[in-house]
């Protein structure tokens, strides 16, 4: 079962498992900010409105907006 990056909570770890949607620029952008299958990434935070989200991947944080983090889905991390 998968979900979307938006679906974790806040401290949640959740791995890549593909892309949803065919926009080759979005996915291109995440996998040149280093979001490829099989990396973990854990929600920090969300801004009040949903948008921008920030997750921590690879060691760093990052910043992706509301369009950006709906492409990615995920399997959550027990």
């Amino acid at each position: 079962m998968s979900d979307r990056l938006k679906d974790l909570k806040p401290g949640e770890i959740g791995e890549i498992i593909g892309y949803e949607g065919s926009d080759p620029v979005y996915r291109n952008k995440l996998l040149a900010m280093g979001l490829t299958k099989g990396i973990e990434v854990k929600l920090i935070k969300v801004a009040p409105l949903g948008d921008p989200v920030e997750v921590m991947v690879r060691d760093y944080n990052l910043s992706l907006r509301k369009a950006e983090a709906d492409i990615l889905q995920i399997r959550r991390k027990c």
